[in-house]
């Protein structure tokens, strides 16, 4: 089984019509995923992929035809925001934000609203969602993973997909994959997936895998440490990197000696989490 997405999520897909939407969309319906509709203002009654996902020109109208609980977003930056919002007034429960660049300021009005609505968000900038053999919501290559009884978080796309292979090659599986995105502010924290991951009774171990800047790690550890039964098993990227850099994601960025990885490591360790050097170490971990 898995968390947040399953074999019976209805996805709704915003800017199915672009480039990047079109293509996703196309993989996600190859994987299984039941893409019931797709949104693109202005483009009302066209159907895209050989006749295989209609189109509305608004979430509300799709949600009211196909029944969608799920959105993913690939909108361009610049109306992401109005996008996730739309999506929440229209009652949709889980919205998973693919796009980059988002304003730092546009997303705490997003995240303020969302939270009075009580829409769950996983993203921005982030990888998406993947339940092996049941779900894909996202880019996560869906190949490389398979079902088990391992739950994943990550705030770094690259490294989700390196630690997915790595754990397949091993032969053990996933049941849900959580790409939660590195920007300063989003939807969704460790905490968050952590506690669905110590609920479910189909995961067994975790893998946390966080990065420089921030303090979410941190916060991590303190509930892993007062809360959770599972072992967790962890990865910390950007030990190397020198202090003041920004290094891929937004929210990586280690400033006033705060964001470190040798502190968030520290405290991890502190609270029970086994540390892997690199991520090809993670199943040697688990096991």
């Amino acid at each position: 089984m898995s968390i947040l997405i399953d074999e019976n999520t209805q996805l709704l897909v915003q800017g199915i019509t672009g480039r990047e939407g079109l293509f996703h969309t196309s993989q996600m319906l190859a994987y299984g995923t039941r893409v019931v509709a797709g949104v693109t203002p202005g483009k009302g009654g066209e159907w895209v992929l050989d006749g295989k996902v209609p189109v509305f020109d608004t979430v509300q109208i799709a949600v009211e035809a196909t029944g969608a609980n799920c959105s993913v977003s690939f909108v361009p930056a610049r109306f992401a925001a109005d996008a996730m919002l739309e999506a929440s007034a229209a009652s949709v429960e889980l919205i998973v934000c693919i796009t980059e660049g988002i304003p730092v300021q546009d997303m705490m009005r997003v995240r303020r609203a969302l939270d009075l609505q009580g829409t769950r968000l996983v993203g921005p900038n982030c990888p998406g969602l993947l339940s092996p053999g049941a779900s894909k919501v996202g880019i996560i290559p869906g190949h490389i993973a398979k079902r088990g009884k391992i739950g994943i978080v990550s705030r770094s796309g690259t490294l989700t997909y390196e630690v997915l292979y790595s754990l397949t090659a091993s032969g053990m599986g996933t049941s849900t994959c959580v790409g939660i995105g590195g920007d300063p502010v989003n939807g969704t924290s460790f905490v968050d997936v952590l506690s669905m991951f110590e609920e479910d009774p189909h995961t067994d171990k975790v893998v946390l895998i966080g990065e420089i800047g921030g303090t979410d790690e941190e916060k991590a550890a303190a509930f892993i440490s007062d809360q959770m039964t599972k072992p967790v098993v962890g990865f910390i990227a950007g030990r190397t990197a020198p202090p003041g850099k920004r290094m891929g994601h937004a929210g990586a960025i280690v400033e006033g000696g705060t964001g470190l990885a040798s502190e968030k490591i520290r405290v991890l360790q502190s609270a029970g989490v086994r540390i892997a050097d690199h991520p090809e170490q993670i199943p040697e971990l688990l096991q």
